[in-house]
């Protein structure tokens, strides 16, 4: 087995555009949505999505904080990340990640009413490659 390091995973990552993100919703319960990371090929272990202000997600997110991740990829490439996310919620942010293809779902670009940004920062990184897997500590 081979220890793969972030850098490896991001290379392998670089074409993945959905993950499921999952949150601790009420109740006890666990919510998952796919959530589009926009291409964002430099990963490092913090990932970032947007959403609108009255989600379900966010509620979630500001009652526990603590998320996952799984993005899945070309033959049997599976990465799972524990986190911590963080709502954002400044325009400025926004622009470092805003991506054309977000005009469709957030029509006033980064001006959007209601719009705010998750901010997921990894804490572990649980990766599978084939046959190959191993732990990333972030």
């Amino acid at each position: 087995m081979t220890q793969k390091t972030l850098a490896d995973l991001a290379e392998k990552m670089r074409d993945i555009d959905i993950a499921m993100l999952s949150t601790h919703s009420d109740g006890g319960t666990i919510a998952g949505r796919p959530m589009s990371n926009n291409r964002e090929v430099d990963y490092d272990g913090t990932s970032c999505y947007f959403t609108w202000e009255q989600s379900r997600m966010v509620a979630d997110i500001e009652r526990a904080p603590q998320v996952s991740l799984a993005f899945q990829g070309a033959k049997a490439f599976l990465v799972a990340v524990q986190g911590n996310a963080e709502l954002v919620r400044d325009r400025a942010a926004f622009a470092e990640h805003w991506t054309p293809d977000l005009d469709h779902w957030f029509k006033d670009g980064i001006d959007t009413q209601g719009l705010v940004m998750i901010r997921v920062k990894a804490s572990r990184i649980h990766y599978w490659d084939g046959e190959d897997g191993g732990d990333i500590t972030v």
